[in-house]
């Protein structure tokens, strides 16, 4: 048996980011071990969102160092081309195309993949027919894999529940193919019931191999799921562990669970304000 250790797919150092005066994030460093479940937690104004951002090239950081499957990655590298090498996202505020079906939404991730091209497309080529077919399918497989029926494929995205549609992000997401998938909030807004069916899709993916960062209000649905946690305050990073050690981290428990928070957080009960 291999007492290797897993390989660290993506790598912060030293990331710095301000908004005018404000300081977002201050020399925060990360690493996400390939396989795992790693979750940022931390109140509002943390810097978890900002970091996410940065991490997927929305925002350009003003310093630090980054490393994506062992590569040297420019802080200036796009969405798109940090998509293409295997970094995908979904958003705390769904960003789906709502007069789209459920079926179309993911084909259009799969898109960058594509080999023959708009003048393919165009002249309609036996090639790009056949790509289509196979997007096409790949597209109804993604949507069975999160959950969704077959009916609710031809359905309009802007017509299907709230926990559907967060479902079908995330199937768009995994259409680029990602070695990273990395879920802002995915659960924000759920009942219990969906919560519970997005958290089986999480262990899913997760059990497939997928390496998988996660933003997330609800502390004991943290716990349960991930491997390590990182714990953002103010823009800096304060803790960094196992659930069981974050759990019983003192600057943790001071700063956003307060009282008895080892109880607290065994129970599935949420910091103060745990959200951004």
């Amino acid at each position: 048996m291999s007492n290797s250790l897993p390989a660290t797919l993506l790598k912060f150092e030293n990331i710095n980011k301000s908004f005018g005066g404000v300081h977002a994030l201050k020399n925060v460093s990360l690493r996400i071990e390939q396989g795992t479940i790693h979750g940022l937690i931390g109140p509002n104004g943390a810097g978890k969102t900002t970091l996410f951002n940065v991490m997927t090239g929305m925002y350009q950081a003003d310093s630090g160092s980054f490393e994506f499957d062992g590569a040297k990655i420019s802080l200036k590298t796009s969405p798109q081309v940090l998509a293409k090498k295997g970094l995908a996202r979904t958003f705390q505020n769904i960003r789906l195309f709502s007069e789209m079906t459920a079926l179309e939404n993911v084909m259009v991730g799969q898109h960058s993949q594509t080999k023959t091209g708009i003048f393919g497309a165009i002249l309609r080529t036996p090639a790009a027919k056949r790509e289509e077919l196979m997007i096409r399918q790949e597209g109804l497989r993604l949507l069975q894999y999160v959950g969704l029926s077959d009916d609710v494929a031809c359905r309009v995205a802007r017509t299907l529940s709230y926990g559907d549609q967060r479902r079908l992000e995330i199937a768009r997401a995994l259409a680029l193919k990602p070695r990273l998938l990395a879920l802002d909030e995915p659960a924000a807004g759920m009942n219990p019931t969906e919560t519970a069916q997005l958290q089986d899709l999480i262990r899913r993916l997760h059990a497939d191999g997928m390496t998988i960062v996660l933003i997330e209000h609800d502390v004991g649905l943290m716990m349960r799921l991930c491997d390590r946690i990182s714990v953002l305050d103010f823009g800096e990073k304060i803790a960094d562990g196992t659930p069981e050690e974050v759990r019983k981290n003192e600057r943790v428990i001071k700063a956003y669970l307060g009282g008895d928070a080892t109880a607290q957080a065994g129970k599935g009960h949420q910091p103060r304000s745990a959200t951004e």
